[in-house]
Formats: C-alpha cells, sequence, structure tokens
C-alpha cells in the first residue's frame, strides 16, 4: 500500500488528446519552443499573475477554456425533488469522469468546461451532476444542498455505476471536494466498489477555518459574490415555502457564517454555522478513505488556510497530498500571458492512469 505522501516536484504523464492511446505516457517539462505538450509536473505560478487572489480571480474571470457541448438529463431524487446533470458521451467500455462543482458553481464553472474538455477530448464518459437548485431552476423542496451532503454523493454515484459497465472516476472541486472526501471516508472499503479513484481540489476540509477566512479582508468581495445568489435563491424559496426562515435577516446577512446560521443549518438537520461547519468537514474523515484518492490544494488559497491543510499523519496511506506554493482557489492558470488553464486536467489524469496500473 502506498505511503500518504507530498507530491510538489514529479514529473507526471501527461493527459492523451484526441484519439491518443489510454496508456500512461511519460514527459517532462520542455524547455520554451519544444513541440511537445508538457507533463503536468509540479504547479508553478506565471511571474505576471503574483498572489493567490490574482490567481483565483484571473482563473476563474478570464481562464481561456472553451464550455464542450453537453446533454442534460433531469433526474428525480428519492424524497421527490430532482437535480440536473450534464453529460458528455464516450464510446463504449471508456471509463467514466464524475465531477462535483463548488459552492454555486455548475457546468459553465472554469474548472468544470476544462475538465469536461479534457475527458471528452480523451473520448471518456463525464457527468456532472449539479447540486439541488444549481442547475438554473429551483429545487422542489425546502432544502437545498450543503457541503457535508456525503448522502447525496452516494446515490449520484451509485446510480451513475448502476448504469455504467466501465470504470467510473470522481473528482470534486472546493464545495463538492469536500463532500466528495467526506463520502470517501464515511464509506471505506465500500467506496472502492463504485470508484475506482479520486481527487479533490481546493477542498475546503476544515469548514470552520475556511468560514472564519472569508469574513476577513478581501476575501469578503468573494463572500458578497456568494451571497449575491445564495440570498436570491433563498427568497424564491421563501416565496414557495413562507415561513421557512426569517427573510430580511437573510437579505441583511453579510457572512456566509449569518447565511448558513439563518438557512443552510435549519434547513438540513444542523444546530447552527458552527454545527454545520464542524459536522461537515471531510478533515476527520481523510484517515478512514480506502480508494487512491489525491488531494490539491494551493498553500495561499484565500479561502483554505495553509495551516487548515491535513498533514501527511491526519490522512490515510490511499491519499496523495500535493499542496504546492501557489494557486489560489482552483487557480493553476500557467504559461505566458494570457496563459493556460490546462494544468489541473492533466495532474488529475495523470493521477488516475497512476491508479490503472
Amino acid at each position: 500500500m502506498r505511503s500518504a505522501r507530498h507530491l510538489h516536484d514529479i514529473e507526471a504523464p501527461r493527459w492523451p488528446g484526441p484519439g491518443a492511446s489510454d496508456a500512461r505516457p511519460g514527459g517532462s517539462e520542455p524547455r520554451s519552443g519544444d513541440a511537445a505538450e508538457p507533463g503536468p509536473g509540479a504547479y508553478r505560478a506565471p511571474w505576471w499573475l503574483p498572489g493567490g487572489n490574482a490567481q483565483t480571480v484571473y482563473a476563474s474571470l478570464f481562464a481561456p477554456v472553451a464550455r464542450p457541448p453537453v446533454r442534460r438529463e433531469r433526474w428525480d431524487t428519492p424524497d421527490g425533488d430532482f437535480i440536473d446533470v450534464d453529460r458528455i458521451d464516450g464510446p463504449d467500455g471508456a471509463p467514466l469522469l464524475v465531477l462535483f462543482h463548488g459552492l454555486e458553481g455548475g457546468s459553465a464553472s472554469h474548472y468544470a468546461r476544462a475538465l469536461l474538455a479534457a475527458a471528452r477530448a480523451r473520448g471518456w464518459h463525464a457527468a456532472l451532476p449539479h447540486f439541488r437548485g444549481c442547475g438554473g431552476e429551483l429545487n422542489r423542496l425546502p432544502r437545498a444542498y450543503h457541503s457535508g451532503d456525503s448522502d447525496e454523493i452516494d446515490w449520484i454515484l451509485r446510480r451513475l455505476a448502476g448504469e455504467h459497465p466501465g470504470a467510473i472516476y470522481a473528482a470534486g472541486v472546493s464545495l463538492g471536494g469536500n463532500a466528495l472526501l467526506k463520502w470517501l471516508g464515511e464509506r471505506g472499503a465500500e467506496a472502492g466498489a463504485v470508484v475506482r479513484a479520486a481527487a479533490a481540489v481546493s477542498a475546503p476540509v476544515d469548514l470552520t477555518a475556511a468560514g472564519n477566512a472569508l469574513e476577513r479582508g478581501f476575501n469578503r468581495v468573494y463572500t458578497r459574490n456568494f451571497l449575491a445568489t445564495l440570498r436570491r435563491k433563498a427568497a424564491a424559496k421563501l416565496a414557495r415555502f413562507p415561513g421557512l426562515f426569517d427573510g430580511p435577516r437573510v437579505a441583511r446577512s453579510r457572512t456566509l457564517r449569518e447565511f448558513d446560521d439563518l438557512v443552510t443549518a435549519p434547513l438540513h438537520g444542523f444546530r447552527d454555522a458552527s454545527d454545520y461547519w464542524l459536522r461537515s468537514s471531510a478533515k476527520p474523515w481523510l484517515a478512514h478513505i480506502r480508494v487512491p484518492t489525491l488531494l490539491v490544494n494551493a498553500r495561499n488559497d484565500p479561502f483554505v488556510p495553509a495551516e487548515s491543510l491535513p498533514r501527511a499523519e491526519e490522512v490515510s496511506p490511499q491519499v496523495t497530498l500535493e499542496f504546492p506554493q501557489a494557486g489560489g482557489h482552483v487557480g493553476f492558470v500557467h504559461g505566458p500571458f494570457p496563459g493556460r488553464y490546462d494544468w489541473l486536467p492533466r495532474r488529475i489524469a495523470a493521477f488516475f492512469d497512476e491508479t490503472r496500473g
């Protein structure tokens, strides 16, 4: 069994393009002007994009990534609700990539576009399930989605496993990464019957630390952006379910703690935001993961304080920790201006290839 380790300077295989073999080609970072596509190696931020905030904002708003064509399915949930799932179809027998998005994200998010496009280029199937209310239409029930909803992850992955005969690989970003990691830890060896390997990117595995960080300094800009859509959805839900929570107080909320106290926690069975953050954090479950899993978190992620990242002794031997010094929150743009956003898909694909033997 592999030991848990930090990988900073490895040279890993690249994600093959259309028609390429599914084998694991080698390759190192080429010199400037080389024609070959570089292997992902260790992430290094470009000189023209300094600092975690710049790396976060630029990737989110300006990463040059086209949105691949998808087809949408609507699934009814066991409790009478629904989710929307965006799909990419590959050839029979090809692996399936399942991607869980972040807070208020979806298939239009920059990281989702990049990962879905990479799966399509490789000839894989792909599925991006939108958490309840994130597909563009308000969900039916009072409840919504939250960072620790591992039961929803379980239902989605088992449904996909029931219909897909090939290997399944799961990836989660930010909130989706925390929920996926929590599911992996809770299910232990049982998760291996569903997914072959997993990856989590910029996952706030200590939600209290992340929530506190988002109340400080420039991070309040991110919080305002999240709350703009969260409060709008909450108002629509309150119109459908009068008295569900205190609408005026929600409208005045200025931090995620306030919003989670008023909406997220009571709607999903938690006492308050502190209880929700504590019980939903994946960090205590990382030692119980029995599926090969990659964690990629930049140490300058403005959402995830470096001191909150797990140490090697806090995770299972099946977990690989990769914490580059830079990258921001799901940033990882690299190369000359205007940059490329292909390091992350290639790094994840390299790890998945390592698990295939």
